[in-house]
């Protein structure tokens, strides 16, 4: 790796350990890919030869008699480390060697919610158990993988009364868990680290508050960090839901605009672009007035952000790994679009002699809220 950068690769059933000098030496690229809307990945390239020892190590380890093998990647940045990822390993593809070069064996897998997703639990009962407590009890089945739940409260609980319902599980634990973050409009994801084989679950709302970090500087001069970045707006992607709830006395239908604002979710923009349609949310009359209200901040969740941004960006130039689900600051792309943002995706592109991230970016209007923009 290049001066500053260190790789470290794990490879192991069920416990990652280190790999051996050979394997590292034959690993050609690292590409791990975070996004708040689904499921961390990665993929591993290696060059391969007729009698390489990745045969074995890989192709050996990927049969049904190895139940699972586990990767950790950490790269440190600078004397920092950063662990990038901690998932299984899903998916073999060998192109044999040619006269044109040697051969190369391709690794793909994801994180530790894979494991989430391999049986399916339906009709697992969950008496008198709000959302919160369902997700903390199927997140602590996975504590030996070194998964921490960390469980953030809607801002309305809903606690079914068992003589009225009792809510049962419905597929594998990994989708169950999404809907349930799906219908208060959080989300859920492994966010691996802080130390190696640890990682921390999760479920709770986009957090837009917080120390951002450090900012990404466009068209700066000397100053610049960033290699590209564009930005546009959209503004006929907002929408104002409305949900129905019925007076169980007058049986009167009383309409409700529900606000894509909440505690942990400020405006990052002061200029927000007006709704230009109304979406009326069937089936809510029939339900409490938690759960309706918490369908709808789930819907405004959905179409808040209208500002989108992209680039790429040179890991050693920025000075550090910039992470995804956080907040950033952006300098130098215009009065309109400076300010802070939620990244909401990073791709870590890591080659010999070179470290790339390319980064997406999101808020909800145009003009930044600070009056200048934390470096």
């Amino acid at each position: 790796m290049d001066k500053g950068i260190q790789l470290t690769l794990m490879i192991g059933v069920g416990v990652p350990v280190p790999v051996s000098q050979s394997v590292l030496d034959a690993l050609t690229s690292v590409q791990v890919t975070t996004t708040t809307g689904g499921p961390s990945g990665f993929q591993l390239q290696f060059t391969l030869g007729s009698r390489s020892r990745l045969h074995t190590l890989f192709l050996l380890a990927g049969a049904s008699l190895i139940p699972l093998v586990r990767v950790l990647i950490v790269v440190t940045v600078h004397g920092t480390p950063e662990v990038l990822m901690d998932g299984v390993m899903t998916h073999h593809e060998v192109s044999p060697s040619t006269s044109a070069g040697p051969g190369t064996l391709t690794v793909t897998g994801e994180d530790l919610t894979r494991v989430m997703d391999y049986l399916d639990f339906s009709g697992t009962p969950f008496p008198g158990m709000a959302p919160e407590a369902r997700v903390l009890l199927i997140v602590g089945k996975y504590r030996v993988f070194g998964v921490t739940p960390l469980i953030i409260p809607s801002v309305l609980i809903d606690v079914p009364i068992p003589t009225e319902r009792i809510p049962r599980q419905q597929g594998t634990d990994l989708s169950y868990v999404r809907c349930l973050a799906d219908e208060v409009g959080y989300a859920f994801y492994l966010e691996p680290g802080p130390a190696p084989r640890r990682s921390v679950a999760y479920w709770g709302p986009q957090i837009k508050v917080g120390v951002p970090q450090p900012a990404l500087n466009v068209d700066m001069g000397s100053h610049t960090n960033v290699e590209s970045f564009s930005s546009n707006f959209n503004s006929d992607s907002k929408k104002l839901p409305v949900v129905f709830i019925q007076n169980q006395t007058t049986k009167a239908f009383i309409q409700i605009p529900v606000p894509d604002i909440t505690p942990l979710n400020p405006p990052l923009a002061l200029i927000p672009p007006i709704p230009k349609a109304i979406e009326p949310i069937v089936g809510t009359a029939k339900l409490s007035p938690v759960r309706a209200a918490l369908i709808g901040l789930a819907r405004a969740a959905q179409t808040a952000d209208a500002v989108e941004a992209s680039g790429t960006l040179d890991v050693l130039r920025y000075g550090r790994v910039l992470k995804a689900r956080r907040l950033v600051g952006v300098r130098g792309a215009g009065r309109a679009f400076d300010g802070l943002y939620y990244v909401k995706s990073v791709t870590h592109d890591i080659q010999r002699g070179a470290y790339k991230q390319n980064f997406t970016l999101s808020r909800n209007g145009l003009v930044s809220t600070l009056p200048r923009v934390p470096v």
